[in-house]
C-alpha cells in the first residue's frame, strides 16, 4: 500500500485539478479494506452520474489506519465527497473521524449508503448551471435527468 492510496488533496485543490484536466466533477470514495459498502457506493456514483449525463472522475481513497482517518477527516466507510465536500448534508459540524463503518440517516431510514438524492444534488452542484463548471469550462452535453 503506497502513501498515494491514503493521501487526498486539500478541498481547495479539487475544482482546479478537475477543470484543468477538462474532466467532470471529482468524486472521491474513501473506504477501508474489507468495507462491505464501498463497492455499492461506487455503483451508486456511477449510476447517478450516468443518469445525469455527467462524466465524473471517480477516485478511490483507501484509508489504512486511524492516523490517516484523522488526517483525511474520514467519517467512516464509505465516505463520498464531490468537489471535496461530503455528500451528506449533516456533516459540517462532525469531527468523529474513525476507521469504522459509516451509517447514514436518510429519509428512508438508517443505511450503509448515502441517500441517492444527496449524490445527485452534489454532482449537479459541482457541475454548475447548464452544464458549466465554476471555472467556465463546458462539460459534455447532459442527457435528460430522470426524476
Amino acid at each position: 500500500m503506497s502513501n498515494s492510496d491514503c493521501c487526498a488533496p486539500t478541498p481547495n485543490d479539487y475544482g482546479d485539478k478537475a477543470a484543468a484536466a477538462g474532466d467532470g466533477p471529482l468524486v472521491e470514495i474513501l473506504y477501508f479494506d474489507g468495507c462491505p459498502n464501498h463497492h455499492p457506493a461506487i455503483a451508486l456514483v456511477e449510476r447517478v452520474s450516468r443518469e445525469l449525463g455527467i462524466e465524473s472522475e471517480v477516485r478511490l481513497v483507501n484509508v489504512p489506519d486511524q492516523q490517516a482517518a484523522q488526517r483525511l477527516r474520514f467519517l467512516g466507510s464509505p465516505t463520498i465527497r464531490v468537489g471535496g465536500i461530503d455528500v451528506d448534508p449533516d456533516t459540517a459540524e462532525r469531527d468523529d473521524y474513525a476507521l469504522s463503518c459509516r451509517i447514514f440517516r436518510t429519509e428512508a431510514g438508517v443505511s450503509g449508503q448515502p441517500d441517492e438524492r444527496w449524490v445527485r444534488e452534489a454532482l449537479l452542484r459541482e457541475e454548475g448551471p447548464a452544464g458549466e463548471r465554476e471555472h467556465g469550462r463546458r462539460l459534455r452535453p447532459r442527457t435528460a435527468a430522470r426524476p
